[in-house]
Parts: structure tokens; C-alpha cells; sequence
């Protein structure tokens, strides 16, 4: 199993914290690897579990394919999508 995190760089270190969700977007889980966005359409490929944060991020899976608008969750704004490969 391929298992790929990928999120906005400006959201590094972020907590969202809402009535239903407390998330921290870590670097010790998303890293410090910058890629663009076709190298990030290569790497969906791939993966086979896929967490996504930030409009970039999950924009690129939403123009390649990958998910559906309504698949798209908001935490405080901020676009999230988990998509599973079965």
C-alpha cells in the first residue's frame, strides 16, 4: 500500500479546530517536499491512500479525476479530502 499525504505549504503547522474536527497539519506527517503540480497528479497515481489539504492540493485531484466536488470536506475554510483506492 502506497500511502501519500500532500498539503499547502502555507498550511504547514496549522491547527483547525471546529465544532467537529481538531487537526494539526504536521510536517512530521505531510514533510517538507515541495512538488509541483503535475508531479503531484504522478503521485496520485500511485498512491493508494491519499490525504489532501489545502485548494491546491485538492484542486489537482479535482481537475485529474481523482474526486468529485462533494467529496470535498471544509474545516475553517480550508479544503480537505481523504480518497481511498479499493
Amino acid at each position: 500500500m502506497v500511502v501519500l499525504a500532500c498539503c499547502d505549504m502555507e498550511l504547514l503547522g496549522k491547527n483547525l479546530v471546529d465544532s467537529r474536527h481538531d487537526v494539526t497539519i504536521d510536517e512530521s506527517f505531510y514533510g517538507r517536499q515541495k512538488v509541483t503540480g503535475k508531479e503531484l497528479a504522478e503521485l496520485l497515481k500511485e498512491a493508494d491512500s491519499i490525504n489532501l489539504f489545502g485548494k491546491k492540493a485538492v484542486g489537482v485531484a479535482l481537475k485529474r479525476g481523482f474526486l468529485r466536488q462533494e467529496d470535498i470536506i471544509r474545516i475553517l475554510g480550508i479544503e480537505h479530502a481523504i480518497i481511498m483506492k479499493v
